[in-house]
């Protein structure tokens, strides 16, 4: 049996990773410090599957340094998820969001140094990194946005270009991970992701645009598309992500000090547009939404590279589009009474807030 450290470990894709380490047998300390709306309804289901496997540690990874380097020292993998992942959280408050992805991961590799050097570390890093790349060239076609001449997508040999201060934060994260391994002969691997969504989801925030629609359509929430509808990422469902960490972890031999784009690569991408196509399909009925103006730094199209991951450890996505949406939106589906408790839980005018998540989903 071994161990999984999962710093924000009660989010999203925390919380969906747990799931299935602990399914296989082994053994799992969340830490986190519960700040983002859905993770103590997270924390909760994973509790009640797992009572004897799970620990929950509750902390911060800015301040509560003991408790992570007891955490760090016990523990024979990490993933380090914890961080403030919104781009206009980051504009409001670059304080706070330097101090959470970048100083909060410079603290997990200091743990890990001192403490744990012989443990693996991988690090979900995301492709802001990469910046507004303006030089990319586009058109359009068939209704959506396309790169010109990059059949296969943006690679890890694209030159760094940090643009917001989220952008900055967790792009300083994902160099410090990556030279810890350098100079200080750590195991570490980043995952420069792109576009996760899946079930577990609670995109009542800043978590992603396919979950916010997917929740706001079966809500009757208002929807809004900023920019034309045509813009397209490549979007890798939860659990094609969750092999991929697995996978990077069993051969970190080959991993090790490595740098991959994880996303859905050039065969599973989709635009604003035809997710709504796809929800309008589901439910039988056209979906009210409205246009704005372009956000600024929102790229027609992003899609990432992903061979390198293949050739080095043997994955690529499994879930198709169409599957992935569809089993997200039957857990939403299924769980509207969850959704429901959230929106009762904010504070303030229910519209307004539900108008400023809109303004501030990640769509990465």
């Amino acid at each position: 049996m071994k161990t999984y450290l999962i710093t924000g470990g009660a989010g999203f894709i925390g919380v969906n990773t747990a799931d299935f380490f602990l399914k296989r047998g082994e053994k799992v300390i969340i830490f986190d410090n519960l700040s983002r709306q859905g993770t103590s309804e997270n924390l909760k289901w994973i509790q009640e599957r797992y009572p004897d496997q799970l620990e929950f540690i509750p902390g911060d990874i800015r301040s509560d340094l003991d408790d992570l380097n007891a955490a760090v020292k016990k523990s024979d993998y990490i993933l380090h998820l914890a961080a403030q992942v919104a781009v206009t959280t980051s504009v409001t408050n670059p304080r706070e969001d330097f101090e959470i992805n970048a100083l909060g991961t410079f603290n997990v590799l200091e743990a890990m140094r001192l403490a744990n050097p012989d443990a693996v570390l991988l690090y979900a890093s995301t492709n802001k990194v990469y910046g507004g790349m303006e030089d990319i060239k586009t058109h359009e076609m068939n209704g959506r946005y396309e790169y010109i001449d990059m059949p296969y997508g943006i690679s890890e040999t694209r030159l760094l270009d940090f643009h917001s201060p989220y952008g900055c934060s967790k792009g300083a994260a994902d160099q410090y991970v990556r030279d810890y391994h350098r100079i200080y002969g750590l195991k570490t691997i980043v995952f420069r992701q792109s576009c996760i969504y899946g079930i577990r989801q609670f995109g009542v925030e800043d978590q992603g645009w396919v979950a916010w629609f997917t929740i706001a359509s079966l809500l009757n929430q208002p929807i809004t598309i900023y920019g034309d509808g045509k813009q397209v990422r490549d979007v890798l469902f939860i659990e094609d992500l969750i092999n991929a960490y697995d996978s990077a972890f069993q051969q970190i031999n080959r991993t090790c000090g490595q740098i991959y784009n994880v996303g859905g690569g050039s065969e599973h991408q989709m635009s604003l547009r035809e997710l709504l196509a796809f929800l309008e399909s589901f439910l039988g009925k056209k979906i009210p939404h409205t246009f704005s103006d372009w956000r600024p730094g929102d790229q027609p199209v992003f899609v990432c590279d992903i061979r390198k991951a293949e050739l080095n450890f043997g994955w690529k996505p499994q879930i198709s589009v169409e599957q992935g949406v569809e089993k997200l939106y039957g857990w939403v589906k299924d769980n509207m009474h969850l959704f429901s408790h959230l929106l009762r839980q904010e504070k303030g005018n229910v519209q307004s807030e539900m108008s400023k998540t809109a303004e501030t989903v990640s769509v990465e």
